[in-house]
């Protein structure tokens, strides 16, 4: 049931004394007002009958202004129902108010995942289509408003993560997509700034310290140095990439995928990370030429043996790279416990490894830090910028 009725609202009285007269809808023990923007003295109020009394000075204009707007929003609850669109009383007051500009959660959402398919940003979109999904599981449909999602709402789809067995890092992910939407919601005035929920709910207690994913020099060493003569073709790649990796400034496995010639200039490793944009310009060091060396072929497109001239659509290439890092993280687990590995080894061990070996060695944390995971990328990629290469030159050299 949904009813729709006026009220005098006499909890807070206009600063003249006079009270806002407001369209009260009722939905499923939900309560949302609509202001008709006109207010009258409590005197001249039937508070009984909910209607002007015969004594009020603009009776007729009020009650043809009441009428009009009630008239409205039945016909929206009509709407509505013969679409057989499901709705609240929240979603019914933005219909009503900002009819032109009433985009729902679910509908922002798909329009920000375009927008970075057409970015070519794919993993990224695919971060933000997880939590779609997900959202769309807990809530089994997104045509509400950004008003909506309140604190209440955040909570509730926070305990349904918990009982689906999520780690609090997944759980993170998943709410920090949620703010990204809902501050375009801000930004396009979808919303009002006082329906925020983020300044109450906090993100940052959706923390979990990662487990150390950095190995000693010696660890590294004897990685590196796995003799893969007679191997398979993925154990031969994944200690290539492991050591590439390891040796060029801890890129990771998707930047190393999309390599070219082009990107080797003058000596040195210059390319754009695909996840943040940021131009890395990096010596290349002698142990990275010599995996280069061994895959060198002028007829193939990319350094390494990854993507190819049949992968042609973003999600050709997606699927590519999901099997290859599948396989080739396999066969690195594999070594690991071979070579007696302390930890489970990943092609992200050597990005972690890179990073820590040069703090272990004293180079200054604004050149490199202890990690290269979402908290520190954007810090890290900041100060590399703003140094020169002869200073990242030499503290490379600690890597040898």
């Amino acid at each position: 049931m949904t009813t729709v009725d006026v009220i005098c609202y006499k909890y807070k009285p206009l600063k003249n004394g006079e009270l806002p007269i407001k369209i009260r809808i009722c939905k499923d023990r939900k309560t949302r007002y609509i202001n008709l923007g006109v207010s009258t003295q409590a005197e001249d109020w039937d508070f009984e009958k909910n209607r002007p009394k015969p004594s009020c000075p603009n009776k007729e204009v009020l009650e043809k202004l009441i009428y009009n707007k009630i008239s409205e929003i039945k016909r929206k609850i009509v709407e509505l129902k013969s679409e057989n669109k499901d709705f609240s009383a929240a979603t019914l007051v933005e219909n009503v108010s900002n009819p032109t500009k009433f985009i729902t959660v679910g509908e922002l959402f798909k329009q920000h995942i375009h927008c970075l398919e057409e970015g070519k940003r794919t993993g990224y979109r695919l971060s933000i289509q997880q939590t779609y999904n997900s959202l769309l599981k807990f809530n089994r449909h997104l045509d509400i408003p950004f008003s909506e999602m309140d604190c209440n709402w955040l909570r509730r789809y926070e305990t349904w993560l918990r009982k689906q067995g999520k780690s609090e890092n997944t759980i993170g992910i998943r709410f920090r997509n949620i703010r990204v939407i809902f501050n375009l919601a801000v930004n396009m005035e979808l919303v009002k700034q006082e329906n925020y929920p983020f300044r109450k709910f906090k993100i940052s207690k959706l923390h979990q310290e990662t487990a150390k994913r950095a190995l000693t020099k010696e660890e590294i060493q004897t990685t590196i140095n796995y003799p893969t003569a007679g191997k398979d073709f993925y154990t031969r790649l994944a200690i290539n990439l492991f050591t590439f990796s390891y040796f060029m400034g801890g890129i990771n496995f998707v930047d190393m995928a999309y390599l070219t010639e082009k990107n080797i200039m003058e000596n040195r490793l210059i390319y754009h990370r695909r996840k943040t944009g940021k131009l890395i310009n990096l010596p290349m060091q002698e142990r990275a030429l010599l995996v280069l060396k061994e895959y060198k072929d002028g007829n193939k497109p990319y350094l390494f043996p990854i993507l190819s001239t049949l992968h042609k659509t973003e999600q050709q290439k997606l699927n590519r790279l999901h099997k290859v890092i599948t396989k080739v993280n396999k066969s690195l687990k594999a070594i690991g416990k071979e070579l007696h590995i302390p930890i489970k080894l990943t092609t992200y061990v050597a990005r972690h490894s890179y990073a820590t070996v040069l703090k272990r060695a004293g180079v200054a944390t604004s050149i490199i830090s202890e990690s290269l995971g979402h908290s520190s990328e954007k810090v890290t990629r900041i100060y590399l910028d703003n140094f020169e290469n002869n200073q990242i030159d030499e503290a490379m050299e600690y890597l040898k």
